[in-house]
């Protein structure tokens, strides 16, 4: 029986392609909601629909198949919670990159530190995003560049530390403690 192919970890032309996705994406959205809504309302919904949808990317991609009904559940419910909760903006929007860190850590790394690398690497992306914004009044190149940045978090070392590992080497006294453990198992279960 032949398995599913499962995804391999992100690679960055993925997310380079994924970011002009979203770009595309998001301007268009922008457009077209503009006319109906502010535009910090539209901004809103415009992050919130593509964090859900990079989460969504993510899980996609992740190699970890446990959980994600409990992420996708606990991304809707804090994302209604930010969107009703947060009028600032900044915040708003500080929020769903924390969002979208929380996802990265439980699904790509093995360790605090590269974790934290990872919530550093989420600051810059917002960085790049505000200096953009500023800078082209471009919502295409905010995005843009927002998820470009976030592409780089495949260089990010995995974390997994070398004690999870399979040890190959010699473990016999493992095995004799495993053989005794076993004798003083049976010896019990016959005097009972």
């Amino acid at each position: 029986m032949t398995q599913p192919h499962r995804p391999d970890r992100p690679g960055f032309f993925g997310g380079v392609a994924i970011a002009f996705v979203f770009a595309v994406v998001g301007a268009a959205l922008f457009a077209s909601l503009t006319p109906w809504f502010t535009a910090s309302l539209a901004i809103r919904v415009i992050a919130t629909a593509l964090g859900g949808s990079y989460m969504l990317y993510l899980l996609w991609r992740s190699a970890e198949r446990t959980g994600r009904i409990v992420t996708v559940t606990t991304w809707c419910t804090s994302a209604a919670v930010i969107g009703s909760f947060v009028p600032n903006l900044p915040l708003f929007l500080v929020a769903h990159v924390v969002l979208i860190w929380l996802v990265r850590s439980l699904y790509f790394h093995g360790s605090i530190v590269t974790a934290l690398y990872d919530l550093g690497l989420g600051a810059l992306a917002l960085a790049a995003a505000i200096w953009a914004a500023k800078n082209s009044n471009s919502l295409f190149l905010t995005i843009w560049c927002f998820f470009l940045v976030h592409a780089l978090f495949i260089v990010l070392p995995s974390g997994t530390p070398k004690s999870a590992t399979a040890d190959d080497g010699d473990n016999q006294s493992f095995q004799r403690a495993r053989r005794s453990a076993d004798a003083a198992l049976r010896r019990l279960v016959d005097n009972i």
